[in-house]
């Protein structure tokens, strides 16, 4: 992907993402790439300063690496605690929490917390037949990137 800082006639100035130079090209071409204010079809590149990283200091190589992202405000912290908090104390079940939920209400498996995935019929029949469920704010750490 490549990123242009783009003109028309008219002056407008807009950015637009791209597959590679060559897409930026085709489009161009064929009429098909348009200024995003006023629609003119005669868009071209204007120049546009590299995002460059500045050089490491010596030593700064050598520093505990940092999370990918920290939270941002006290309730993503709260979030990012209770997460920490059901994956210590509970068993993942995964898409079977329907039915340990169940045979755990019913008594035919031993009580413990769990935790998983459920379709929302499921989760409705659970909640109608009486047994203790709630959703959760965050999906399983399995199923994100």
């Amino acid at each position: 992907m490549i990123r242009y800082a783009l003109t028309c006639p008219n002056d407008h100035s807009f950015e637009s993402w791209f597959q590679s130079a060559e897409a930026f090209d085709r489009l161009t071409a064929s009429g098909r790439l348009s200024c995003t204010v006023c629609g003119a079809t005669e868009v071209t590149k204007s120049l546009m300063a590299p995002a460059v990283r500045p050089a490491r200091k010596a030593g700064e190589a050598e520093q505990k690496p940092r999370p990918l992202s920290a939270p941002a405000n006290p309730a993503e912290e709260a979030l990012a605690a209770l997460r920490r908090k059901v994956e210590e104390n509970s068993e993942y079940v995964g898409m079977n929490f329907a039915t340990e939920a169940r045979a755990i209400h019913d008594g035919d498996a031993p009580d413990r917390a769990i935790y998983g995935e459920a379709r929302l019929d499921e989760a409705k029949k659970l909640i109608e037949d009486g047994v203790p469920v709630a959703p959760l704010p965050f999906m399983p750490g399995r199923k994100t990137n």
